[in-house]
């Protein structure tokens, strides 16, 4: 069997499922899969999964090929898929859920590490690569 194979087994995965939900806020199970997500994202070309695919993968429980995609990291929270949802999903914060869960998971050692760029380089970087290596520090 190879990894593109879907086996679902009713209760195997839900604790992923009930996870994803808790941190993201969101029902997971409310997604009917209309693909407006998808149509309207300004990333999707460049992701191996679109954002309406890694919804219902995470329907499924599927943890493993979730956490090692790369669209989770492509994603650019831009909320345009929050905003086309016919349901109000929050797309983003899904996909946020499972940034959260790999770095959390230590799947992830590739973030900025800010203390290690001299004080000179930090005081003409911007704002938000500070605020955003520090977020993802926290994560």
């Amino acid at each position: 069997m190879n990894d593109t194979t879907l086996r679902f087994l009713p209760g195997k995965n839900n604790a992923f499922t009930a996870k994803v939900e808790k941190i993201s806020g969101q029902k997971l199970l409310a997604c009917y899969q209309c693909g407006k997500c998808s149509a309207g994202c300004p990333m999707a070309a460049y992701m191996d999964i679109l954002p309406n695919q890694i919804v219902r993968m995470a329907q499924l429980g599927m943890e493993k090929q979730l956490l090692a995609s790369r669209s989770i990291w492509t994603c650019v929270s831009c909320l345009t898929c929050n905003s086309r949802c016919p349901k109000d999903i929050k797309i983003a914060e899904v996909i946020e859920s499972l940034r959260e869960t790999a770095l959390r998971n230590g799947l992830r050692n590739d973030r900025l590490n800010i203390w290690e760029i001299s004080p000179e380089v930090r005081a003409d970087l911007p704002p938000i690569a500070t605020i955003s290596a520090m977020r993802k520090l926290t994560s």
